[in-house]
């Protein structure tokens, strides 16, 4: 797919990479730059903290995945 930039500096994500991507309005994106080359994803709502047992995995925010988005996750994984 091919779009443009407006003289914004916009970029316009078309919807069905949108829809494939999970991209939603006001979704936070992560940039960068890696070989010349624009790399688009959303940044992780993990990281680890060292707890009494040893370090765990926790999630960022306060909202819980919902089922849905807990198979899409497991899906995105087995590709």
């Amino acid at each position: 797919m091919r779009t443009t930039i407006d003289q914004g500096g916009r970029l316009v994500v078309p919807k069905p990479l949108r829809d494939q991507l999970g991209f939603t309005p006001g979704s936070e994106l992560e940039l960068s730059a890696i070989d010349g080359r624009l790399e688009v994803s959303m940044p992780s709502r993990v990281h680890v903290e060292q707890g009494p047992y040893g370090p765990h995995v926790v999630a960022d925010g306060a909202e819980p995945l919902t089922t849905e988005q807990v198979r899409d996750l497991i899906e995105r994984g087995r590709r």
